[in-house]
């Protein structure tokens, strides 16, 4: 299992390695300038795929904290911390990149729309998982914790899909109802291999924060024993 999983995040991270600066060069020179916004929109090709990543992230997360519920077994909660920490990342970046795209396609660095709103949710719960995590007085209860926040955070991540239907608002729809998009040819074409770099980079950093931390769990296991004196 540790092999198998080592080397599917080896794999990852060097298809990342690679895809990054391609995905960068269909964002940048590839997709042809926007009419509106001109060049920043480009910012829309990292907005997105970041997006997506975390969403994954919180798919691997439900799971994960479903299956450590059901099972009370630690490497759930490892691979349920890892998954955490990297939709950490990429909400951060989501949150970073759509206030720099905001100001000048809305004038404004921030308004409190539900999406925008829900998504600072996320970013909120994702830490509050990471601190209970941390600050509790036994690790099965911050386990516990930690995995009914996964839950929710799950809701909140339908609620950020369906937020923009349910309540409009300014933030637009880049999936529309049926697979319907409104974007030319050359910008789903990048805004495909974004989404394919970006997965593939999120893949291989959860997998080697998963490694990391397993080598952790297992380093206060071996800690524990010594403290009470097993062998």
């Amino acid at each position: 299992m540790q092999r198998s999983t080592a080397r599917l995040g080896a794999v990852t991270l060097f298809l990342a390695t690679i895809g990054m600066p391609i995905a960068s060069w269909f964002a940048l020179q590839y997709a042809p300038t926007e009419k509106v916004m001109g060049d920043v929109q480009r910012i829309f090709y990292f907005h997105v795929p970041a997006a997506i990543v975390s969403y994954l992230c919180c798919a691997v997360l439900l799971a994960a904290s479903i299956l450590y519920l059901a099972k009370r077994d630690l490497r759930w909660d490892d691979l349920s911390r890892a998954a955490t920490e990297t939709a950490l990342l990429f909400c951060t970046l989501v949150l970073v990149t759509g206030p720099i795209w905001a100001k000048p396609a809305w004038g404004t660095w921030w308004t409190w729309e539900a999406r925008l709103v829900s998504t600072l949710v996320l970013q909120i719960l994702l830490i509050a998982s990471l601190l209970v995590r941390r600050y509790a007085d036994q690790r099965d209860l911050g386990a516990r914790l930690a995995s009914i926040l996964g839950i929710t955070i799950a809701v909140d991540v339908y609620i950020i899909h369906k937020a923009v239907e349910w309540w409009r608002g300014q933030h637009p729809q880049v999936f529309k109802a049926g697979g319907k998009g409104s974007l030319a040819p050359e910008m789903s074409q990048a805004l495909l291999v974004g989404m394919v770099c970006f997965t593939l980079l999120g893949i291989s950093l959860m997998f080697l924060r998963y490694r990391g931390i397993r080598v952790e769990s297992r380093s206060e296991a071996i800690r524990a024993r010594l403290d009470r004196g097993e062998s």
